[in-house]
């Protein structure tokens, strides 16, 4: 039996010419040979279109401007990297379209889990749409994403009770089931196109709405619903043009202000602005949430009362611990499956427990538990 032929392997670079005779043991031997070096190479390949094998999860966090987003990205790679996950890790600058974009690419390349901070909740429809259309989970970070079946689940902290911890602070800083009063309070919220904002600020109302109606807490500029004092991107200039405008119009005339109830630390950093430059009074309350550093500083200084700890690292490994259990076809934790309606479908929840720092226990939840040295706070 005469055989002529070439077969050739990828992975030496041989070519085998076959001329003359061969017997059919020889040439099945030969095939076989090569068949099993075929297998070895398919199997180089891996799931989502890593070489390595990994499967690859895609993170996309809504911008580089705030501390608490650099943070909860930076966590989030090194703990999806650490439990052997390829990461594609994208900012999106606080522009829609961008993070959309950039999902889609996600997507494209072939991530097998998404985790998305949302700049805006009803936002990512074109996108998520996509994700549906190609079976991939997607884990809503910190940020519920609104009006979409395509969310499996959400991660992120209490945000109501972030609220109430911060009404609650007030209630005791001021005393006011025991002083008569009344106290002057203000008010600024977060960004309307995020839903979290909403749960802070119904937190925050719902302790304090009852002073306010005893007449206890008077708000001056009479701005006390979610769409007076909402902040457009959480921005800190935002917040301090809303403020300086709130002080000259009301405050000038010697008023003392004791509290200004801000949802977060970007937007209390804006008042805190606005009050260096346009007020002369006594200082007032002053909450937030983050313990970011310049924050953190101010505590430290006097010039901020407490900040809402939202521990990302903790925060980080439960959704890790999540994608895990996703991809191994396990029960994935949750631990509310009531309370977070995007209006499409109530998102299986897991919610991590803040707590507050101030000047007086900061070292103790930020410093002792690694969070940050001594240094960063000088």
């Amino acid at each position: 039996m005469q055989i002529v032929g070439r077969i050739g392997s990828q992975s030496s670079g041989v070519n085998l010419i076959m001329g003359g005779k061969y017997t059919m043991k020889k040439l099945l031997s030969v095939l076989l040979s090569v068949a099993v070096i075929a297998t070895l190479l398919t199997g180089c390949g891996g799931a989502g279109g890593s070489s390595s094998g990994a499967k690859k999860v895609g993170v996309s966090m809504p911008t580089k401007d705030l501390q608490r987003w650099n943070q909860d990205g930076a966590n989030m790679e090194k703990e999806l990297k650490a439990a052997g996950y390829e990461v594609d890790l994208q900012f999106a600058n606080n522009d829609v379209q961008q993070q959309v974009s950039q999902i889609e690419n996600m997507i494209s390349n072939g991530c097998n889990v998404l985790v998305i901070a949302a700049i805006e909740g009803s936002s990512l429809g074109e996108a998520l749409d996509m994700a549906k259309k190609a079976n991939i989970p997607v884990i809503a970070y910190d940020r519920l994403i609104m009006n979409s079946d395509a969310v499996s689940y959400y991660a992120t902290f209490d945000n109501y009770k972030v609220g109430t911890v911060q009404g609650e602070y007030v209630v005791k800083a001021l005393d006011l089931d025991n002083a008569a009063g009344p106290f002057n309070i203000e008010f600024t919220a977060g960004d309307p196109g995020d839903n979290n904002a909403g749960f802070f600020f119904n937190g925050a109302m719902d302790v304090v709405k009852k002073y306010i109606d005893e007449g206890k807490l008077n708000v001056v500029s009479g701005q006390k619903t979610f769409e007076e004092v909402a902040t457009p991107t959480w921005g800190t200039d935002v917040a301090q043009s809303r403020a300086e405008n709130i002080l000259s119009s009301y405050y000038a005339d010697g008023t003392e202000l004791d509290v200004w109830l801000c949802s977060n630390d970007s937007t209390a950093l804006g008042v805190e602005n606005a009050l260096a430059a346009n007020y002369k009074g006594k200082y007032p309350v002053i909450t937030g949430q983050d313990c970011d550093i310049e924050n953190t500083k101010n505590m430290i200084a006097g010039k901020q009362s407490m900040s809402v700890f939202k521990d990302t690292r903790t925060l980080a490994s439960q959704v890790v611990k999540m994608v895990g259990q996703i991809l191994s076809n396990q029960t994935v934790d949750v631990n509310d499956t009531t309370t977070y309606d995007n209006g499409v479908k109530v998102v299986p929840s897991f919610l991590c427990e803040p707590v507050f720092a101030d000047a007086n226990n900061y070292k103790q939840i930020l410093i002792e538990s690694g969070y940050y040295t001594e240094d960063q706070l000088k």
